[in-house]
């Protein structure tokens, strides 16, 4: 946790700065090159951003909510995949471990991930099992000191280079639902794990997504995280600040996407006018302006929310669906304003266009949002 404002800011200044002095420039290479280079890599591991959420004692920053939100807003300025790299082991792929993960799993783990040494990622999503995630398939039965993994992970973000695989299984598969799903922390070099190939996807090049196989993969019974039945419970709580976290980086894509469309509206003319000029173009800037600033404010205000121990299932449902729609709206008006140049890729807002869809899908799809939200107000009401 940050202790003062004033240091607070001098690290959002240092990481804006690092993101358009550094990340921006690499835009189009990584894009290109679908691979983060090995020299930004290493820029990132030293500023350690792959520990910002991970407690100070484990080698980590310890972020609280707000502030990470502040920090991710910051990262959200640039080309998504460079945030994806570091974003499993603040988020999806080490906070099980974080909440409820054993003292021995803390210290043998999270310092790894804080320096970057390791690598993890979040394998949930199955071929049959998505937004339906308490329907999956893949088991993990006791057998003597161990459990044995069989099954399919779809998708998964950073599987290609993880060196752990945070892994929901069906410890007791007569149980339906999420009451028989556990909760594993699977190593690469394991027996029986199996890779698929490089996902080719819509955007978001250089965030590589694969398949992931177990196959009688043994896993020592110790690194069960917490208790058998207890995995899909601790999954949600991931997933709860896991939608803020996407909820702040969609507000600093909207900005980005908001300063290069006024770039280009006041020195594109037209009619003899820069098209700044436009009324019809200023709609669209003031139209994203507010959009903005509206999930900025729903956001930062639900991570106090939940830094002071209030619930906020229903309120971060609420930010991640508002916000990353909002993104997709805010990226649309800016390929409206570049006209035909927004449809060319020499233009980072084609690029964004693309990459910002993604945000309505993962960390639970706009609809599973809108579901969350009524049940828990319906719930609310009884």
């Amino acid at each position: 946790m940050i202790r003062d404002q004033e240091t607070l800011n001098q690290l959002v200044d240092l990481i804006e700065r690092f993101v358009r002095e550094k990340l921006v420039p690499a835009e189009e290479q990584m894009a290109e090159e679908a691979r983060l280079p090995d020299d930004i890599l290493q820029e990132m591991k030293a500023l350690g951003l792959f520990g910002l959420t991970i407690p100070e004692e484990y080698g980590g920053l310890g972020l609280t909510m707000e502030e990470e939100i502040l920090v991710s807003i910051a990262l959200g300025r640039t080309s998504p995949a460079f945030r994806s790299i570091m974003g499993t082991n603040n988020g999806i792929g080490s906070a099980a471990v974080v909440f409820s993960g054993t003292e021995e799993q803390k210290q043998k783990y999270l310092p790894k991930y804080a320096s970057g040494e390791w690598i993890s990622c979040f394998c949930l999503t199955e071929p049959d099992a998505g937004s339906d995630a308490a329907s999956l398939k893949t088991t993990a039965i006791r057998d003597g000191d161990n459990y044995i993994l069989n099954g399919s992970k779809r998708f998964i973000t950073n599987a290609a280079v993880a060196d752990t695989f945070n892994v929901m299984a069906r410890t007791n598969p007569e149980i339906k639902g999420a009451r028989g799903i556990s909760s594993f922390i699977v190593e690469k070099g394991t027996p029986g794990i199996t890779l698929g190939p490089i996902d080719k996807k819509m955007g978001q090049s250089g965030s590589l997504t694969c398949d992931v196989i177990f196959e009688d993969c043994p896993v020592p019974a110790e690194n069960i995280i917490g208790t058998e039945g207890e995995g899909f419970i601790t999954a949600m709580r991931v997933l709860d600040r896991g939608r803020l976290h996407i909820s702040g980086v969609s507000i600093g894509a909207a900005e980005r996407l908001i300063s290069d469309a006024l770039d280009y509206a006041m020195q594109r003319k037209q009619f003899g006018k820069p098209i700044a000029e436009q009324q019809l173009i200023q709609a669209m800037l003031a139209d994203s302006q507010t959009d903005t600033y509206a999930a900025k404010c729903m956001t930062l205000e639900t991570a106090r929310k939940r830094d002071n121990g209030e619930s906020v299932s229903t309120e971060s449902s609420a930010c991640k669906l508002f916000s990353t729609e909002m993104v997709g709206k805010v990226a649309d008006r800016a390929v409206q304003i570049h006209g035909g140049a927004g449809y060319m890729s020499e233009y980072a807002v084609e690029r964004f266009y693309r990459d910002v869809r993604l945000f309505r899908l993962y960390e639970g799809t706009s609809q599973i949002q809108q579901l969350i939200i009524a049940r828990n107000m319906i719930k609310d009401a009884s």
